[in-house]
């Protein structure tokens, strides 16, 4: 089975650690905190912008439930970029 891509996401049900997008570790700081319970600073998608065009992408049993990894934004954005988004 091919590891899930940008293009290819996951299916199933949804740690919250994990993006939903790939599969790898989101580092949620609120989720960290939560299973921890100590304290973390701000998450770092708080300061982050996150397109509709990639929203799209989560599968639908994850919205709302997984954070998507700062890779696959960064990814997402150099495909935009690019134009290698495009399309899909």
């Amino acid at each position: 089975m091919e590891p899930p891509t940008l293009s290819t996401p996951s299916t199933g049900s949804f740690d919250p650690t994990h993006c939903p997008l790939c599969g790898g570790d989101n580092r949620c700081a609120m989720e960290i905190e939560r299973a921890t319970g100590l304290q973390q600073p701000p998450c770092w998608c708080v300061s982050a912008t996150f397109s509709p065009d990639l929203l799209a992408r989560i599968p639908a049993d994850a919205g709302g439930k997984a954070c998507v990894c700062a890779t696959c934004l960064a990814r997402f954005e150099a495909e935009r970029q690019t134009g290698a988004g495009e399309g899909r």
